[in-house]
């Protein structure tokens, strides 16, 4: 009994911890974290965008791999453009303010 009860407990938490490993790759990037992508809207909805000079001022405030993060999350972003892709303006904002080098 006892043996049966240890595998079945074994078993069962290696399912567990699979589809939780596995959750950890998909639809997480940089560009959801809200407490680094604050700082480039108005509000705390996060649908409206600061101006071109604020978006500077916020970028450069970014660590370089934070910056790097969130450009290499925008490319994946374009490379696999469908509706689910939250973050176009920004992506844009990006590339036009502080992501070109």
């Amino acid at each position: 009994m006892n043996i049966k009860m240890i595998g079945l407990g074994a078993m069962a938490l290696s399912m567990v911890a699979g589809s939780a490993l596995a959750a950890g790759n998909t639809g997480t990037s940089a560009l959801d974290d809200p407490a680094k992508m604050q700082p480039f809207y108005t509000d705390s909805s996060m649908k409206t965008m600061v101006g071109s000079d604020d978006f500077v001022k916020a970028w450069k405030a970014l660590t370089p791999e934070d910056q790097m993060a969130m450009m290499t999350a925008c490319d994946d972003e374009s490379k696999n453009a469908n509706p689910t892709n939250t973050h176009p303006e920004f992506c844009s904002s990006v590339k036009a303010n502080g992501g070109s080098k």
